[in-house]
């Protein structure tokens, strides 16, 4: 090896693998003073310890290691006690020493670089999918994203590239990995922080969130500065920076509103778009007592509940919306059937009698639909006008006795 190729090679490969010149010249060190220790040295220099193992003794020999031939000086007591042969043994040592302590400086590098972008999001291109499993490429290690993490319906070709947060950073059996996802709540937050300046500038701070991944996301977001618009600030001129980060999401919707530290008024915002008439807190039980207009309950609930299910997480009390003499809570059986014309009444009898969606209505003889307690001639109007050609023929007989009418 000429006189500069030693050192050259040890700053090439430190640089290419991101580690320092100084941690595998220490380490190349270290092994030759233990290869000395295990060939060469007499008892005095091999310690056993109570494992039964051998341990570094506490000596004095050192190693001088010329950076510019590459050769290897074994010192004890001062004295230069290289054996003969020694350079052919410093090489085969160096070689896996420097081998070795690459790996295990690139995998302590890759834990010091991701566990600072935990939460952060990261991009990469798709190189992989097993399973379906996604695995990325993020330069000096791989991410993954198991199904779990991944927006439903999206679909991951090797070769595109792909953005997701950082997870967490997970040891696995080849070192450290770096889990990610695209449903993470977080995952949202951090896109807005790279569209919005006033978020990164910490002006504008996200509250709250609440998502359902590929779905529908709601965002309470505040201002420390009251010239700043939170809402305008994510929204965008002509809704520019809302409008990135849905297409990111793959068209998710997001709904981004006021935080309001009154609570009454925090809920009010969050079953947004829909109107609200009054909003009573039950501390107690955490309960929100919702009442809306009858037009605007099925905007409320949601498609499948979904409205107060995230405006329920996002505040945290649990919301119980009331309209037209009927109440609503989260989870309540019966809210799909809200969107395809039904009263909220009657919506709630069917749910109460375990028809939750217009499948499970149409599956049911209309002659024990009728005997449902509650629905009475105006009630099955309503049923009939969705049914249609089912009970075509079929005479609704007026029963005037019958609660509903």
């Amino acid at each position: 090896m000429s006189t500069t190729e030693f050192s050259a090679a040890i700053n090439q490969l430190a640089a290419e693998r991101g580690v320092s010149p100084e941690s595998i010249i220490e380490g190349v060190k270290q092994a030759l003073a233990a290869a000395y220790r295990k060939d060469f040295g007499g008892p005095e220099d091999r310690k056993i310890g109570e494992s039964g193992e051998e341990e570094e003794p506490k000596d004095d020999i050192e190693v001088q290691l010329n950076l510019d031939t590459g050769e290897a000086r074994i010192f004890k007591e001062k004295q230069d006690v290289t054996p003969a042969g020694f350079g052919r043994i410093a090489a085969q040592t160096a070689k896996q020493v420097i081998l070795q302590k690459i790996r295990e400086e690139e995998k302590e590098a890759i834990r010091t670089e991701f566990k600072e972008k935990e939460k952060s999001v990261v991009s990469g291109s798709v190189f992989r999918v097993d399973n379906g499993v996604v695995f990325v490429d993020l330069g000096r290690t791989q991410g993954i994203m198991p199904p779990s993490e991944q927006i439903p319906g999206e679909q991951y070709r090797t070769g595109a590239r792909v953005k997701a947060i950082v997870k967490e950073l997970q040891e696995g059996t080849r070192g450290p990995e770096v889990l990610l996802s695209r449903t993470d709540p977080e995952f949202v937050t951090e896109l807005f922080a790279l569209e919005v300046p006033e978020i990164s500038q910490g002006i504008v701070k996200v509250e709250a969130i609440a998502r359902e991944a590929g779905r529908r996301t709601k965002m309470a977001v505040s201002s420390s500065e009251e010239r700043i618009d939170p809402v305008g600030s994510c929204v965008g001129q002509k809704g520019v920076r809302v409008q990135a980060v849905t297409h990111e999401l793959g068209e998710e919707k997001v709904d981004i509103i006021p935080f309001s530290a009154d609570d009454a008024t925090f809920v009010a915002s969050a079953l947004s778009p829909a109107k609200v008439i009054e909003v009573k807190l039950k501390p107690k039980s955490r309960t929100a007592e919702v009442e809306v207009p009858e037009d605007q309950l099925s905007l409320a609930i949601g498609k499948e509940g979904q409205n107060v299910r995230l405006a329920a997480k996002l505040t945290g009390w649990r919301i119980d919306i009331k309209g037209a003499g009927a109440v609503f809570a989260e989870g309540t059986k019966g809210l799909g059937l809200l969107d395809q014309g039904l009263s909220a009444r009657v919506a709630k009898i069917l749910g109460e009698a375990g028809i939750e969606s217009v499948e499970q209505l149409k599956a049911k003889p209309f002659e024990e639909i009728k005997t449902i307690k509650g629905l009475g001639p105006k009630a099955l109007k309503e049923v009939t006008g969705i049914l249609g050609d089912q009970v075509t023929g079929k005479r609704v007989k007026k029963n005037t006795g019958e609660p509903g009418d």
